[in-house]
């Protein structure tokens, strides 16, 4: 074994390993964001008895009525919604709620997830060192630079100061859930790709692939809670808002804004992803002589872009806005994820010798 193979092997080893410990501090963070919410819990007499306790000027009104000779306090209301019957909810307080502990325990889960993205950025850099190109030739590597990148998406959020925290414990799950595919079933040693793949494309196409699913990530997730909350809100119209999955709602954003932002998201990354189908034609052309051939993974590419341009149009069409335009967007989602791993692991065609 030459000196460089040696390397590279030893490159590799330590890519395993920093990806490893990447997953056991996520691990740990995962717990931190359980916590969080756990211990942000308030119960309806606690948030009442906070409501009656607080300093002014967030202290309710209280006021006095006179009947007779006998002065009467009221009880001081506590308002949850902007007016009877309305959906124009505020957002909830956060996992945290309004507990110091739980608001704890959830920067430990941050300091936790920073730490363990840099554990992950390692793992993927070295991987990269290892094989001399870009660390995505295979589902493997896509699959650990995907969660990277959806980590950095999630932490880049938070760094521009947006109301992101409750993304923690879905981020961590899926990205535990991703890697835990990536290690145990989609690994491949370090190695050299086919000709084909060797082109600067490579690096403008697939990054652009991955960065374009880690942000509709974060829209589909938010979409899927927007549901959640909007049930949420429709229950407590109705004064059926009771129990524990209640009061963990009650905590997110409102509907309204849980709605925009996934929107928001969608709608900044699309233009990316038509730029990484628009990418892919042109390294096809320069690899087999043809822009576009009906490979299954083009298709598939075809037929998220037109989903989610499906739905980017309901936003604008009156009657296909909120849960439906919603459904649209986790529809979208589910087409890019089939699109890899199906595409890629049950559908044979000119992509498939990046093989799992």
């Amino acid at each position: 074994m030459t000196l460089a193979a040696a390397t590279n092997e030893n490159l590799a080893h330590v890519s395993n390993v920093l990806i490893y410990s990447a997953m056991a501090v996520y691990t740990l963070a995962f717990l931190a964001h359980i916590a969080e919410w756990v211990f942000g819990s308030r119960s309806a007499v606690g948030r009442t008895a906070a409501a009656l306790t607080a300093e002014a000027p967030a202290r309710p009104a209280v006021t006095v009525k006179k009947a007779g000779g006998t002065a009467v306090l009221e009880r001081p209301e506590v308002i949850t919604r902007a007016a009877p019957g309305s959906r124009d909810v505020p957002d909830g307080p956060g996992a945290a709620g309004t507990s110091e502990k739980g608001d704890l325990y959830g920067r430990i889960a941050v300091s936790l997830t920073v730490l363990a993205f840099a554990l992950h950025a390692g793992g993927v850099l070295t991987r990269a060192l290892s094989v001399q190109r870009a660390p995505w030739g295979n589902m493997y590597e896509f699959s650990t630079t995907f969660g990277m990148t959806a980590v950095a998406v999630y932490l880049g959020l938070l760094a521009a100061k947006k109301n992101v925290r409750w993304l923690g414990l879905p981020l961590t799950t899926s990205i535990l859930l991703d890697l835990g595919l990536a290690v145990s079933v989609l690994y491949t040693d370090s190695d050299q790709l086919v000709p084909a793949l060797h082109s600067y494309w490579l690096w403008i196409h697939v990054s652009c692939a991955i960065i374009s699913g880690a942000a509709l990530w974060v829209g589909a997730t938010s979409t899927l809670f927007y549901l959640f909350r909007d049930g949420h809100e429709v229950r407590l119209a109705e004064g059926r808002a009771t129990g524990a999955w209640d009061n963990a709602l009650s905590r997110l954003p409102s509907a309204a804004t849980l709605d925009k932002f996934a929107y928001r998201i969608n709608a900044t990354v699309f233009p990316l992803w038509t730029f990484t189908i628009i990418a892919g034609a042109i390294w096809a052309e320069a690899a087999w002589g043809r822009y576009w051939g009906w490979d299954p993974k083009e298709v598939w590419t075809f037929i998220t872009w037109v989903a989610y341009a499906c739905y980017l149009h309901a936003r604008a069409t009156a009657g296909w806005k909120g849960r439906k335009a919603a459904y649209l967007a986790l529809l979208a989602f589910a087409c890019y994820l089939f699109n890899y791993y199906g595409v890629n692991i049950l559908l044979s065609g000119k992509h498939s010798y990046a093989g799992v």
